[in-house]
C-alpha cells in the first residue's frame, strides 16, 4: 500500500521550517491538554487531556507526531511547565507518571504510522487501532493485577518477618 500524507501535510504542505513549526505546535497541544486535570483520589496518576492530544497530534502529523511528543518530553524535563498541572522537571519523567508519559512516545510511532497508511480515513479503521494496541493487553494486565493482589499478602508477611 502506498504511504497516505498526513493531513496536517495535505492541508499545509511545507519546507523543513515548517515541520519544525508543526512539530512545535504539536507540543504545545499536548502542553495545554495536560493542563486539563482531573485528580484520581485513588492514584498519583491524574486523568488529563494528554492521552486525547498526543492521538490527534499523531494521527495529524504522521511521524512527525512522535517528534513532537519527544520535543513535550524534552521541554518538561528541561524546566517548562507542561506536565500535568503545571509541572516539570527530569525527576518527573521517573515517577509514578514517567512510565505514561514515555509510552506517549510509543503511541505516538503507532498512531503515525498508522495515519500514514491511512488507517485514520475511517472510523472502522481508526477504531481497528483498539484491536492492536489495546484489547490484547487486557487478558494479560488482569492477570498480573490478580497474581499481585494474591502475592501481596505473603510478600506482607516476608517483610514483617
Amino acid at each position: 500500500m502506498i504511504a497516505a500524507r498526513p493531513i496536517a501535510f495535505v492541508v499545509l504542505p511545507g519546507s523543513l521550517a515548517w515541520k519544525a513549526i508543526l512539530v512545535l505546535a504539536g507540543s504545545a497541544v499536548i502542553a495545554l491538554a495536560a493542563q486539563m486535570k482531573i485528580a484520581v483520589p485513588f492514584s498519583p496518576v491524574p486523568i488529563t487531556g494528554q492521552t486525547f492530544a498526543v492521538l490527534l497530534v499523531a494521527a495529524a502529523l504522521g511521524r512527525l507526531g512522535l517528534a513532537s511528543v519527544i520535543a513535550y518530553l524534552v521541554e518538561g524535563a528541561i524546566g517548562l511547565p507542561v506536565f500535568a498541572g503545571g509541572a516539570a522537571g527530569a525527576a518527573y519523567l521517573t515517577g509514578p507518571t514517567g512510565g505514561y508519559l514515555l509510552g506517549f512516545a510509543l503511541a505516538a510511532a503507532v498512531v503515525g504510522s498508522a495515519a500514514e497508511r491511512g488507517w485514520d480515513r475511517h472510523l472502522v479503521t481508526a477504531l481497528g487501532l483498539l484491536d492492536a494496541g489495546l484489547i490484547p493487553f487486557i487478558p494479560g494486565d488482569l492477570f498480573k493485577i490478580i497474581l499481585a493482589a494474591l502475592a501481596l499478602p505473603s510478600a506482607w508477611r516476608i517483610v514483617r518477618r
